[in-house]
């Protein structure tokens, strides 16, 4: 593990792209599908859990976890059906990589979501090979707010958690972001400032394009 190599790490949803009325969708689909008690407001206030923690808060941790299993599959299909197609990258997030890159910053995501839809994203938008991990549901046994996510991601980049940052927009993430000893800047696209603050963020962005690149970078190996 290099002690001077820099990593940037994105979440998924909300960070890279503009998912949230994608997801939303699904999980109506899924209530519709499944009988299921899911709420625009319930799927809000959740947001950037990963399915099993919202599946556990919906129906109660006595829940089976092969229905926990079943409906997260489903969930994840119904969005894919509707997000094939029509996903975009976040307004300055194409600008953003290349600048990091030109800076030999490393790129990983570090995501609650599941593979697929992470290289659903990368393929759609033309990311191959640009991130030196991918780290998603699947490679972790505790979600955010816990730091495992952030973590696996920079171990596998070969980056030390101290020299890297975190792009995130949920709270929890934020909040897994620190406890993972990283910098955590969080963009406004899902939640207003003050849960973000509260959480620990370094630095509240309304979007990739208001951010200094060279003093965050300067920050970051300092």
């Amino acid at each position: 593990m290099s002690e001077h190599a820099s990593l940037a790490i994105f979440d998924h949803d909300g960070v890279l792209v503009d998912s949230f009325e994608l997801h939303q969708e699904a999980w109506l689909e899924l209530g519709r599908r499944s009988g299921l008690p899911l709420t625009p407001r319930f799927i809000h206030e959740t947001f950037g859990m990963t399915n099993p923690s919202i599946l556990r808060k919906l129906l109660g941790d006595g829940v089976a976890p092969a229905d926990i299993a079943r409906y997260s599959d489903l969930k994840e299909i119904c969005y894919r059906d509707l997000a094939r197609g029509r996903i975009t990258l976040m307004d300055g997030v194409r600008d953003l990589l290349e600048q990091l890159t030109e800076l030999g910053v490393k790129l990983a995501i570090g995501s609650s979501g599941p593979r697929a839809n992470l290289d659903l994203t990368i393929n759609e938008c033309g990311l191959e090979g640009r991130f030196a991990a991918v780290t998603s549901l699947e490679d972790v046994t505790h979600g955010k707010p816990d730091p495992q996510v952030f973590l696996v991601a920079a171990e596998r980049s070969g980056v030390a958690p101290v020299r890297a940052v975190v792009f995130e927009d949920a709270p929890v993430g934020i909040q897994a972001a620190k406890a993972a000893g990283m910098l955590a800047v969080a963009v406004l696209t899902s939640h207003e400032p003050p849960p973000l603050e509260a959480a620990g963020a370094d630095l509240v962005i309304r979007g990739m394009g208001e951010l200094d690149v060279q003093a965050l970078i300067a920050r970051l190996r300092a």
